[in-house]
């Protein structure tokens, strides 16, 4: 689990290098992050999963997905991959408001109060009209889609197996992706082919190994773990582009990681 959550952050920081010292396209490294993971997980793909296609919500969950990454794609390339990624985990807040809603599952007051934090954290990051960016913009709407993702995907789970969903994710996403990619479709497609490969392979290993994970383990013990995105993000923003948040982005990290971790023991 944590050599997951440590290889998704990678594989955003592999799109930040692509964007701005290579100069591809947000939405050509998309595409191509998509590409590289579908034919990743092709060879493993028993013909009985290839009937998720049939599945409306597993187009749902494309859509939503090719959305997000697009437009967090965006983001990186813009801003400091810390604070993306604390602004981007709106996402599981956004899922637990719609669960309840449409999902029908349990609102308790003590993990409403922590999301509460969590939601004060990324303000604190965000600030809305004091330093906010476009760049945390694309963060934001990128985190929303995902809080729909997040739903579709605990309704698709009892009626899909886990790689099925993994791999239709992939390859829709890549579907839909393609016409934008080929309108920017970089004149130097292979100035830098181990980076475009870490994008995309770093992405995909990191969600098959979170796939694992929770297939070995209960959902309640491995759910603290998911925060370390955010740990992974600070260190790479860190030791790769020689950048960190401010002591306001800190401290909302800090109440990140407070709601996440009190979330999950609530959960226990």
């Amino acid at each position: 689990m944590l050599i997951g959550m440590m290889l998704i952050p990678t594989g955003d920081a592999a799109s930040k290098l692509l964007s701005n010292t290579h100069g591809y396209h947000p939405f050509f490294i998309t595409w191509a992050r998509f590409t590289v993971g579908s034919l990743l997980v092709l060879p493993f793909m028993p013909r009985r999963c290839f009937t998720v296609f049939r599945n409306p919500v597993a187009w749902g969950r494309g859509l939503l997905l090719a959305m997000g990454i697009s437009v967090i794609t965006f983001a990186v390339a813009l801003e400091d991959l810390a604070d993306v990624f604390a602004v981007f985990f709106i996402g599981p807040i956004i899922s637990y408001i719609l669960a309840a809603i449409f999902l029908k599952e349990a609102v308790t007051l003590p993990r409403s109060a922590l999301l509460f934090l969590g939601f004060t954290g990324i303000l604190l990051i965000a600030r809305p009209g004091f330093g906010f960016s476009i760049g945390l913009a694309c963060a934001l709407f990128a985190g929303c889609s995902y809080g729909v993702f997040l739903t579709l995907s605990r309704l698709a789970a009892g009626q899909e197996e886990p790689k099925a969903l993994l791999f239709s994710q992939l390859l829709i996403a890549a579907v839909l992706c393609t016409p934008m990619a080929l309108i920017y479709w970089p004149e130097q497609l292979f100035a830098s082919p181990s980076m475009l490969a870490v994008s995309g392979g770093a992405s995909m290993l990191g969600n098959m190994f979170l796939i694992l994970a929770y297939g070995r383990a209960p959902a309640t013990r491995m759910a603290p773990f998911v925060y370390f995105q955010l740990v992974g993000a600070l260190l790479l923003g860190w030791g790769v582009f020689g950048t960190l948040p401010d002591i306001w982005g800190l401290a909302g990290l800090a109440l990140l990681m407070i709601s996440g971790f009190g979330s999950a023991f609530l959960r226990r």
